[in-house]
């Protein structure tokens, strides 16, 4: 069973930093397009990194553009995200995913969760003021 699992949540205060990994199991990334999503209470699943490898491409959601870093480390086949200066709107739960089917490659397409097949079970982040 193919399987994705998130760590490196936690609790930081704003101005802050984490960095979330997200290692895979029987899904090898070098051949993959992978992302980092996150959802809040109340709010829509949204795409924030997309890193598609055949081109080391990476892609941000204008929230975070600047401040998060999308990384991946193809013979650990693990999946990074650095999280700097963190706010409090960055609270979520932060999902990591990985699909080996593209139909595209621009960051539309690679930062919606529909385009993607496996998922981790997700690693919470809270940022306080």
């Amino acid at each position: 069973q193919r399987q994705l699992v998130e760590s490196g949540g936690g609790s930081v205060q704003a101005g802050g930093s984490l960095r979330l990994s997200c290692v895979a199991s029987r899904v090898t990334l070098k051949n993959s397009a992978t992302a980092w999503f996150r959802q809040a209470p109340g709010k829509e699943r949204e795409g924030v990194a997309a890193f598609y490898s055949d081109f080391s491409r990476t892609y941000y959601s204008d929230d975070v553009k600047g401040r998060f870093t999308i990384s991946q480390d193809n013979a650990m086949n693990t999946l990074y995200l650095q999280m700097d200066s963190l706010k409090p709107e960055d609270t979520a739960m932060y999902y990591c995913a990985a699909t080996t089917y593209l139909v595209r490659s621009d960051a539309e397409y690679l930062l919606a969760g529909s385009s993607y097949r496996y998922w981790g079970q997700g690693t919470q982040v809270t940022v306080s003021s």
